[in-house]
């Protein structure tokens, strides 16, 4: 049995590849057998492995899930569209790695029947508080799991028109690659007829959601060293596109 292995940020550096393919036997059939083999070839990458967060086909899994031939297993720590109308219900789900227009993508999400678009927009901070200093940051660098982040996004998306069905345009965008200080990073709009029809707490919920299930790590560069920011949030059955539609 032949699959594909993908690892992310510390992962990433700690077993020195991105990818790697591996011939198994039938003893490594399970997403639990596979991080205990992958623990023992990358001794540097053992403890990570342990607590590490695993996807079969670019959706999460449990420790129990089976692996057969052909599968991509990815390996990475926690990380830090909509039906009907599509004229007029917008989504947009990018990972760019230029500037995020913030006019146009207000512009992009107006309809005829907006009259309300909340916008949460992140940038890159010149410092931040770690154990009561402020140490300085020199830089950002971004990366994901880019095919299971953009179908997370549109979970995020779906998950949001479930709660706020007034919601009318949606657009979740993380940069990535190297970011310097000021630049923008993330952005989560919403759009909506009226300002009370859910436009605030949907902007907030998806950049909430993203942190939480989007396969986007990134590590800072500065004078306190280069460090991977790793989230403690454990995906659940919940988290799954199966477990939120039952939901």
């Amino acid at each position: 049995m032949r699959i594909t292995v993908l690892f992310f940020a510390t992962l990433r550096d700690r077993v020195g590849a991105r990818q790697v393919t591996l011939d198994l036997d039938a003893a490594v059939d399970s997403v639990a057998r596979l991080r205990a083999l992958l623990a023992e070839r990358y001794p540097a990458a053992s403890e990570n492995l342990s607590v590490a967060l695993a996807a079969v086909n670019e959706e999460f899994a449990s420790e129990n899930e089976g692996i057969s031939d052909g599968d991509e297993v990815a390996f990475f720590p926690p990380v830090s569209g909509g039906s009907g109308r599509k004229e007029e219900r917008p989504e947009i789900f990018r990972l760019p790695d230029a500037p995020i227009d913030h006019d146009e993508i207000v512009a992009a999400l107006t309809t005829e029947v907006t009259g309300a678009v909340c916008l949460f927009t992140g940038t890159v901070r010149g410092r931040t508080e770690k154990d009561g200093h402020l140490p300085r940051t020199t830089r950002l660098e971004y990366e994901a799991y880019k095919p299971m982040a953009l179908a997370k996004m549109k979970q995020v998306a779906a998950e949001i028109r479930a709660r706020w069905p007034k919601v009318e345009g949606i657009a979740i965008i993380q940069r990535l690659g190297l970011l310097q200080v000021g630049d923008n990073t993330v952005l989560c709009a919403c759009s909506s007829p009226h300002r009370d029809d859910g436009c605030f707490e949907a902007a907030r919920y998806g950049i909430d959601r993203l942190k939480e299930i989007v396969p986007v790590w990134k590590k800072e560069v500065g004078e306190a060293g280069e460090t991977w920011i790793e989230g403690d949030y454990r995906p659940s059955s919940q988290d799954t596109v199966a477990g939120a539609n039952r939901a």
